[in-house]
Parts: C-alpha cells; sequence; structure tokens
C-alpha cells in the first residue's frame, strides 16, 4: 500500500482536504484544470477560504494541471462537483470530463474511485465506458474502479474528513480491500465497506434526500403556522422537549449538496419509469422558499405603512450557508429577484462573500459598507457577525417603523421596539 501514488482529480471543497490528508501518508498529486487555482495552492493558498496556510505545510503533494504529471500515479480518486442543470437534470460534465482525463493515463493494476454524489450505477454505468474509451483498457480486468462518497461539510470545524466514517466500496473484494486500506489510514473513524457501488452511490445520495425532505416539511409548516399567527421556531422548541422529536428547522436550502442531489435520484428514478412525489414535493417546497419570504416581506412593508417602490432593504448575507464564502445555488438570490421585482431597492452586505464572484455569477452588486436609513433588514444567513446583533444596531441603521426579517430566528424576543417577522 506504501508504494501507492494518489492523485486527486479536482481541488475544491472535497478534493484539496482529502488530497493533504493523502499526502500525510502517500506521495499526491493534487490536479485541477484552473491554473489560477493551482498557482495559488503551490503558495499555500485555499481559493474556498476553508483551511489555514499551516494546512499546506509538510505535505507530500505536488500541484498541477498537466495532464502528464498523472501518469505516474497508481490510485486515482475523482472529486469533481456533480451540479445540475437549469432544468434541474444531472450535468455530467465535470465528471465524464475529469473521467476522460484519467483515462488517457490510466494503465495495467491503476484503480479509480470516485468521490463525486451521483445516482446508483453511474460509476459502473456512466464514467467506466469513458475510462475503457480513453484508456483502452478493459475493466475489471485491466484496471478496477470504487466509490467513497465525500461527507465534507463546508464550514464546519467539528465533523471533520477525518472524524468521519467514511463509506467505501470496490468493483470485487480485493479492491474493497485496496480502497478500505488507503482510506482507512487516514480516516481515524475509521471506513464502513459497502456491499456494492451501488449501495454506496445511493447511501451517499439519500443522505442529503433525507435532510431536504425534512426541511421542507419544516418549510411547510412555517407557513401554515405564519397563517395560525404564531412562531416556528416557538413551536420547535417546544416540540423538541420530547426525546425523539428529530430537530430539523425552516430555511433557504441552498448550496451544492441538500439542494442539487435529491434531483440526481429523481432522474434516475424517471429512467426506471418510477415518479418520486415525497422528493419531488420537498424540493417544489425548499425551492420556492425564497420567492415565499421576498413576498411576506413585501406584506408586511405594506402593513407597516411602507411605500414600496423604492424602498430601501438590506439583506445580510448571500452566501448558501453560514460561515464560509461558497455562493452556489444560492436560495438568497430568489428573495432578492423577488424584492427587485416589486420595485424594491436592495443592498447586499456579506462579510464572506467574494464581491467580483457574486457580480459574475448572480449579476449582483455587494455594498462594501452597511448604510442607513433602511425600511426593512433581511437577516438571511447566520454568519457570527449576525449572530451578535442588537436591537439597537438595527435602530442605528434603519428608519423608525422597519422591519428586522429574522430568518434563522436569531433575534425570537429581542425586537421590541421595530417591525419583526421571522419564518
Amino acid at each position: 500500500m506504501k508504494r501507492e501514488k494518489i492523485a486527486v482529480i479536482g481541488l475544491g471543497y472535497v478534493g484539496l482536504p482529502l488530497a493533504l490528508a493523502f499526502a500525510e501518508k502517500f506521495q499526491v498529486i493534487g490536479f485541477e484544470i484552473d491554473r489560477e487555482r493551482v498557482l495559488k495552492l503551490k503558495r499555500g493558498i485555499d481559493p474556498s477560504k476553508e483551511l489555514a496556510p499551516k494546512e499546506f505545510k509538510n505535505k507530500n503533494i505536488t500541484f498541477s494541471s498537466d495532464i502528464e504529471e498523472l501518469r505516474s500515479a497508481t490510485f486515482f480518486v475523482v472529486a469533481v462537483p456533480t451540479p445540475v442543470t437549469e432544468a434541474n437534470e444531472p450535468d455530467l460534465k465535470p465528471l465524464l470530463s475529469a473521467s476522460e482525463i484519467v483515462g488517457k493515463v490510466l494503465k495495467k493494476g491503476d484503480c479509480v474511485v470516485y468521490e463525486s454524489t451521483v445516482y446508483p450505477g453511474c460509476t459502473e454505468e456512466d464514467c467506466v465506458p469513458v475510462l475503457e474509451k480513453f484508456s483502452g483498457l478493459k475493466f475489471g480486468k485491466d484496471f478496477k474502479v470504487g466509490y467513497s462518497p465525500e461527507r465534507i461539510n463546508p464550514g464546519d470545524k467539528v465533523h471533520t474528513l477525518k472524524n468521519t466514517v467514511k463509506i467505501v466500496s470496490g468493483s470485487d473484494k480485493s479492491t474493497l480491500e485496496r480502497v478500505a486500506a488507503i482510506y482507512g489510514s487516514i480516516i481515524e473513524a475509521g471506513v464502513h465497506k459497502a456491499q456494492s457501488i451501488k449501495v454506496a452511490e445511493a447511501a451517499k445520495i439519500i443522505e442529503n434526500t433525507q435532510r431536504d425532505v425534512n426541511i421542507a416539511l419544516m418549510n411547510e409548516l412555517s407557513i401554515l403556522f405564519g397563517r395560525m399567527g404564531i412562531n416556528t421556531y416557538d413551536v420547535l422548541e417546544a416540540a423538541s422537549t420530547k426525546w425523539n422529536f428529530l430537530k430539523f428547522y425552516p430555511g433557504l436550502v441552498g448550496g451544492h449538496c441538500i439542494g442539487v442531489d435529491p434531483y440526481y435520484l429523481v432522474h434516475k428514478a424517471y429512467k426506471l419509469k418510477y415518479h418520486t412525489k415525497v422528493i419531488n414535493a420537498g424540493r417544489f417546497v425548499n425551492d420556492s422558499m425564497g420567492g415565499y419570504i421576498g413576498k411576506k416581506v413585501v406584506k408586511e412593508l405594506i402593513k407597516a405603512g411602507k411605500q414600496i417602490k423604492d424602498a430601501k432593504v438590506l439583506v445580510l448575507g448571500i452566501t448558501f450557508k453560514e460561515d464560509v464564502s461558497d455562493i452556489r445555488n444560492s436560495k438568497v438570490v430568489n428573495i432578492i429577484e423577488e424584492l427587485n421585482s416589486y420595485g424594491v431597492k436592495t443592498e447586499v452586505y456579506d462579510p464572506y462573500a467574494d464581491k467580483d464572484e457574486v457580480k459574475k455569477v448572480y449579476g449582483i452588486t455587494m455594498t462594501d459598507k452597511i448604510g442607513k436609513g433602511y425600511d426593512a433588514v433581511v437577516v438571511a444567513v447566520a454568519h457570527k457577525q449576525m449572530r451578535n446583533l442588537k436591537e439597537k444596531d438595527f435602530i442605528s441603521i434603519c428608519k423608525p417603523n422597519a422591519l428586522i426579517v429574522d430568518i434563522k430566528g436569531l433575534y425570537r424576543g429581542k425586537i421590541k421596539k421595530l417591525g419583526y417577522w421571522s419564518l
């Protein structure tokens, strides 16, 4: 095992920490097609702002965008994104492109492990044919494959790569043992050997589908409770005193995982001539929440006697979750778009998001500094800077009778002088 040379393809939120962890025990090639990203990584800079420069120290790793560098590897790990199209269909282009790259350098005896979240069957049915085509080798005879789903949670310093059990699988028994041994050498929590690659793929995709459906239930309940005039967080606080109550909360479901992965399962179900009902319903509810919140803000402003056209609203936070810089699939954007459609003037401030990236991806110009005279403040993301705000902080930047929209329920019971609404 010590003679294995590992290549990690894709050095984003998943691939980079994995490559650095492997580099403590193995010789590693970190491959990334983005040359600017590679230059930063060589200087010990994580473009995703997740890892500190010290994490790069004393690691046996070479960063490269040159395919030729990969030829010496014996164990390949593919950790590229698996997004969806605008029609919410699986977009396998990054995955298949990575498979093509690996296929061009694949040798007899090599093993390729996929970490990207996919539907059951994708590794063997979609990726393996690409590996065979570009390598000229025969799967099973000349090379083997495995699947070990990523479980990285961006921004989470408690549940890390090393202390989270890793699911591993292989195309045959010997490959499973090979994959388990390599991952087991860096994962302190140990590995779980899945019965097959499809089982491992399915296990990963239902992790996020389960969360999506449960959050959708909370979101639907929050709409219902809102019509009843009761606060959802008050209800959940009471209900959670029962030992077996599951603590899920309402909110925006964005990002690259929970808001995307269920569509891969829906796609596979459709191919099998089965229409998923619960999963589809959950996706509809969660994808609708941004628009619902935007409309609710407008209604509350009208109730407060505010002129909607040209009303000034500050949106705090645009990343998909708290304390990270990741803006992929941010549902805060839906709130902003809804408000703008009513003629509301929105200003967006986020201490984590990259201003240029937000402009490039969403066409939204962020403000560098919070101003004054707001008719409403929408606290969309619970960054640590937002969690510490007091009512006096809002009063200092708002007009009289302004509205505080508290999506995460951070200030429940603490806003007395201003208008208040939360899910």
